[in-house]
C-alpha cells in the first residue's frame, strides 16, 4: 500500500509511482461557511498534477451527479475534471446519484439516514429520487479500465433505481421488518441546517433533478442494482444494526 496526502502534493508521485491506471475518489472539502469548492479543486489538481508526472495513461473519475443549476458540492468536482482532461490522456467521469447506504448515515445533523424511525430529507415524498449503490460505481470503473477504447473521453451519469422517499421507505419497513416512515423537510427546516441544504431544498422545488439514463446503463452493466437487491445483499443487515442503537425506529409486530 502506498499513501499519500492530498494536502501534502510532494507525497503523492510516490504513492502513484508505476500506476498505469488512477480511480479517483476525491473527498468533498468543508470549510466554515459549508463546502470548500477551492480546498477540493487544489486536491485534485495536486493529484492530477502527480498522476501526470508519474505517466497514469487512464483515470476514472468520480464527480457528482449533474443538474441544471449546478449544486454546490458539484463545483470543485468539475473544475477537476476539466484539470483532468488538460493534463492526463485517457479519462473516464462517472457522476453517481445519491447512494444506497447514505440511509446508513445521518450525518451530524440528522439528514439523510434514519434516525428515531424517520427518514429526513430536502425530497418531495411522492417524486422520483434516483439512487445508485456504491458498489455499482465500482463495476463501472472496472469497465472503464477493462475496456478504455469504449470509455475514455466519456461522462456517465450513474443511477441503478429511482423510488421515491415513500417508496423507499416502505421498501426498508419491508426488508429489516422495522417501521420507517419519511418526513420532507420544510423551507424553514433546511434553512436551519446551512445554507446550502436551502438551496438543495429550493432546486428541488423548482424542478431540479438528477437524470441518469437507467435503462441504457443497464444495457451496459446488466447486473446494476435495485434498491430492492442493494437491500437483499447488504443494505437491510446493515441498517438493522443501525437500528440497535439507542435512539432507532420500532420494530414492527407483524
Amino acid at each position: 500500500m502506498a499513501l499519500g496526502d492530498f494536502d501534502d502534493p510532494s507525497s503523492l508521485p510516490a504513492a502513484l509511482e508505476g500506476a498505469a491506471g488512477l480511480f479517483a475518489v476525491p473527498p468533498l472539502a468543508y470549510g466554515p461557511g459549508g463546502t470548500d469548492a477551492e480546498r477540493e479543486f487544489s486536491r485534485g489538481r495536486a493529484l492530477s498534477d502527480a498522476a501526470a508526472a508519474a505517466g497514469v495513461e487512464h483515470v476514472v473519475f468520480t464527480g457528482i451527479a449533474s443538474t441544471p443549476d449546478r449544486l454546490p458540492t458539484a463545483r470543485g468536482k468539475e473544475r477537476i475534471e476539466d484539470y483532468l482532461r488538460e493534463r492526463i490522456g485517457l479519462v473516464t467521469v462517472l457522476r453517481p446519484v445519491r447512494f444506497m447506504s447514505n440511509f446508513l448515515d445521518s450525518w451530524d445533523i440528522g439528514l439523510g439516514g434514519i434516525v428515531d424511525g424517520v427518514h429526513r430529507h430536502v425530497f418531495p415524498p411522492d417524486e422520483p429520487v434516483q439512487v445508485i449503490a456504491v458498489e455499482d460505481i465500482a463495476e463501472f470503473a472496472g469497465l472503464a479500465f477493462d475496456s478504455p477504447d469504449r470509455f475514455a473521453g466519456r461522462t456517465l451519469e450513474l443511477a441503478g433505481d429511482a423510488p421515491t422517499p415513500t417508496e423507499a421507505v416502505a421498501a426498508i419497513t419491508e426488508a429489516t421488518g422495522t417501521t420507517v416512515r419519511y418526513h420532507q423537510l420544510t423551507h424553514d427546516e433546511a434553512a436551519s441546517l446551512g445554507p446550502e441544504i436551502a438551496h438543495v431544498r429550493n432546486s428541488w422545488a423548482a424542478g431540479a433533478r438528477w437524470h441518469a439514463d437507467i435503462e441504457a446503463l443497464r444495457v451496459v452493466h446488466p447486473g446494476l442494482r435495485t434498491l430492492a437487491d442493494w437491500l437483499k445483499e447488504s443494505g437491510a443487515d446493515a441498517l438493522r444494526a443501525t437500528f440497535r442503537g439507542p435512539r432507532q425506529a420500532s420494530v414492527r409486530a407483524d
